[in-house]
């Protein structure tokens, strides 16, 4: 086969696989954030659940890659199993369905100690109780994923016992993993510190790891790429948890020193490429397929749905890069410990311009080639600014 042949092949196979890849955006990402300083407020945020739903379908119908909307239960779902209703009506009208469901264990007050590790069995048993509610939302909505993440620790040496809390949360999470439907997953996600400083109760993909294997076998690691201490290896930590079978999916983010919660890929776009090479490696390709790829990130200063569909765009490309990889060749490469021309292979796939690719993958969905130059033409921003501004305006003032 000749060179333009075998290019025409590989291009082929990668517009194939992209079909395949969909991302999950979450319904705070529409909404108004900030940090423990403040909020920023935007007068197109959307302030219901409806607005979340509307906003994420005109992502999905600009991108064509975003089909689920991750909810919140107290955010989104503040009535519990009794709220679900409204979301398949919401599911409905609007095209998107419900994705993973996220509790809140840092919210309300009594968590002030912790929650599901808090020293008061009281408290833990409600947060358990909020967990089994959660689980029942996921059945009722067909959702798949629990994705939990424990904010609960400690700031002080000798303020709270660390194995009776490793105790506690076992035993939590085996009750929830135990009320999970056959195909439903406890996603178990991890974070260094913050708001715990001294220790948090799950720290390091290690302890996420463990706990999954102790509760049971629909239980998984979800790895934040924002939740590590600098210059960490996260591709070698997915390496591992795809060896151990427990990599159940992603919170995609970028950071430039800790949970920044900023914009994948814009500060370092080749660790997530490593990432999607990591994971595109899989020889079997078990372990891998059933990998959930979720957005989490705080849009403070870009507009809401600029960035989220700028988000999803750079996510299509750094997968589509690693998709142009060629495996054989970086085996032999590796065998013979041919270190340069190694590096080499994986760093033209990275410098590939995908762009024109994609382009082609969108004209063949008739999706806008440029999605995010489609909704700046669309005028749907501008629309939602002005059904929305009063209300946000006054929420401007009130933190005036």
């Amino acid at each position: 086969m000749s060179t333009d042949g075998r290019a025409e092949r590989v291009f082929e196979g990668v517009l194939e696989k992209l079909d395949s890849f969909v991302i999950e955006i979450p319904s705070w990402g529409f909404a108004n954030t900030g940090t423990r300083f403040g909020k920023f407020l935007q007068p197109g945020a959307a302030g219901t659940l409806e607005e979340k739903f509307a906003d994420a379908a005109q992502v999905h119908n600009l991108t064509g890659a975003t089909p689920s909307l991750a909810l919140h239960v107290l955010w989104d779902l503040p009535g519990g199993v009794g709220d679900a209703q409204i979301v398949k009506q919401l599911v409905s009208r609007y095209g998107v369905r419900a994705g993973s469901i996220n509790p809140n264990l840092f919210q309300n007050q009594e968590y002030k100690f912790g929650s599901i590790c808090n020293p008061d069995a009281g408290i833990r048993r409600k947060a358990v109780d909020h967990l089994l509610d959660s689980v029942e939302i996921a059945k009722v909505l067909g959702s798949q994923d629990i994705s939990l993440w424990v904010a609960d620790g400690s700031n002080y040496p000798g303020a709270q016992s660390i194995r009776n809390r490793i105790a506690w949360m076992e035993e939590a999470l085996r009750v929830t993993h135990d009320a999970l439907d056959d195909g439903q997953r406890l996603l178990i996600e991890y974070k260094p510190f913050e708001p715990a400083f001294y220790f948090t109760d799950i720290a390091d993909w290690g302890m996420s790891a463990n706990l999954a294997r102790a509760v049971g076998p629909k239980a998984f690691v979800l790895v934040d790429t924002g939740h590590h201490y600098q210059a960490q290896n996260i591709e070698q930590i997915v390496a591992w948890l795809l060896h151990l079978g427990r990599l159940g999916g992603f919170h995609f983010n970028d950071r430039r020193y800790a949970d920044d919660d900023l914009t994948i890929g814009s500060i370092d776009p080749y660790q997530v490429f490593r990432i999607f090479h990591e994971i595109l490696s899989d020889p079997a390709g078990g372990a891998s397929s059933s990998i959930a790829y979720m957005v989490d990130q705080s849009h403070n200063i870009k507009g809401k749905l600029e960035a989220m569909v700028q988000t999803v765009v750079i996510a299509q490309e750094l997968y589509a890069k690693a998709l142009l990889v060629d495996h054989n060749r970086l085996a032999e490469l590796q065998a013979t410990a041919n270190t340069v021309e190694a590096e080499e292979c994986l760093r033209d796939a990275f410098w590939t311009d995908v762009r024109p690719l994609l382009r082609t993958w969108r004209e063949r969905k008739g999706l806008p080639t440029d999605p995010l130059k489609a909704l700046r033409a669309s005028g749907y921003v501008e629309k939602i600014e002005r059904e929305r501004r009063t209300r946000n305006t006054s929420l401007i003032s009130s933190y005036a």
